[in-house]
């Protein structure tokens, strides 16, 4: 079979980054098979507590190296993790604004300290991934994946440009459901286990009940889009647009969701039914952008993009400030329940351009 890094001179030093999933576990796998010189190395970013799954992820991990024949090396993130991605996360909450700490781990833990450790110290001349996503040629761009129904490139749109040349994403052309089906045949026990969803530090436990541990609780309202309360609630920080579940707002009628929040006033403001005007959006403000091709996307020039992931893909045009500090997304049609803090990637075509975060949002409601 082809994949990425298939095509390595055999001996080819490569560090697979393994979770204990079964994607990044058959990357290796394969890797392996295709005379590569493999050595698999567990990132650990927080402390097993009982809620995440750390502990249990090290232990799937060295199951699949050892049925694999290689050596796995266990390396503490946990402190650059806590200070670079979840006190900004923390920070970002605080402010109002519904933050994306998977995009900030990959930039600068998975694809930054982690990346330096495994061509550095394991002398790793490539660092490969389970994640779905594929490389341009030349090493100029990401591109989605085959399996665009698995493609991870929204996350990692942040990656540093200068990493990609060092990087081996071996799934990215195969689809989801035949990457199972050879992990099964290799015999991994983790061959069926369930993807990972959500934050990863919050685990299965409520938000709301791990949040409050680092942010304090504070009763607010809930108003309607007139101003009148509705109810209350124990913090704005708690709520993100589009939210329908656990606003304890009933009554006969459409459901109610949350169309805005003011975070000084520790009031959200929610509205019944999903097609309520104010949860739509008609263009937005990205800062701190990044893109692949430093020159950045063309005026004039219709592209898509994506604003959470798994969405359609939205058309849109792109326009820059003349110093590049803010770009301004405009879509050729109203979208729903766009958060500021999150991350906006653009694409042309199959390929990932790079993208921003949400500052500011715009709507033709007056």
């Amino acid at each position: 079979m082809k994949f990425a890094g298939s095509d390595l001179p055999a001996g080819t030093k490569v560090v697979v980054g393994m979770s204990g999933g079964v994607d990044s576990s058959l990357a290796a796998w394969q890797l392996k098979q295709a005379g590569c010189d493999v050595t698999g190395a567990f990132m650990r970013c927080w402390d097993d507590d009982g809620v995440c799954t750390a502990g249990q992820d090290a232990i799937d991990a060295a199951v699949a190296a050892d049925l694999i024949g290689i050596e796995l090396e266990e390396v503490d993130f946990i402190d650059q993790y806590r200070d670079r991605v979840f006190a900004s996360f923390l920070s970002e909450l605080n402010a109002g604004r519904t933050p994306n700490p998977d995009v900030w781990c990959n930039e600068m833990i998975k694809f930054g300290a982690f990346a330096d450790y495994a061509l550095n110290n394991l002398k790793g001349e490539y660092l490969a991934t389970g994640h779905y996503a594929r490389i341009a040629p030349r090493n100029t761009a990401l591109i989605k994946a085959e399996d665009e129904s698995k493609d991870q490139t929204y996350f990692l749109y942040r990656v540093p440009s200068q990493r990609l040349n060092k990087l081996l994403f071996p799934l990215g052309g195969q689809r989801k459901a035949e990457v199972r089906k050879l992990a099964k045949q290799a015999g991994f026990p983790n061959a069926d286990r369930p993807e990972s969803m959500g934050i990863c530090f919050v685990g299965k436990r409520p938000f709301r009940e791990f949040i409050s541990a680092y942010v304090p609780e504070r009763s607010g309202y809930f108003v309607s889009d007139t101003g009148v309360r509705l109810g209350e609630h124990k913090g704005a920080h708690l709520f993100t647009i589009g939210q329908r579940r656990g606003l304890g707002q009933g009554g006969p009628g459409e459901p109610w969701f949350v169309a805005a929040k003011d975070i000084k006033a520790n009031t959200v403001t929610v509205v019944r039914g999903r097609d309520h005007p104010l949860l739509t959006t008609n263009s937005i403000t990205l800062v701190d952008c990044h893109w692949f091709d430093q020159a950045g996307p063309c005026r004039n020039w219709v592209y898509t993009c994506c604003h959470r992931y798994r969405m359609p893909p939205a058309p849109c045009t792109v326009t820059a400030t003349a110093d590049d500090s803010r770009v301004t997304i405009d879509f050729a049609g109203p979208q729903w329940a766009v958060a500021t803090g999150q991350a906006a990637v653009v694409y042309d075509g199959i390929y990932c351009l790079g993208g921003g975060t949400i500052s500011a949002t715009r709507s033709q409601v007056k």
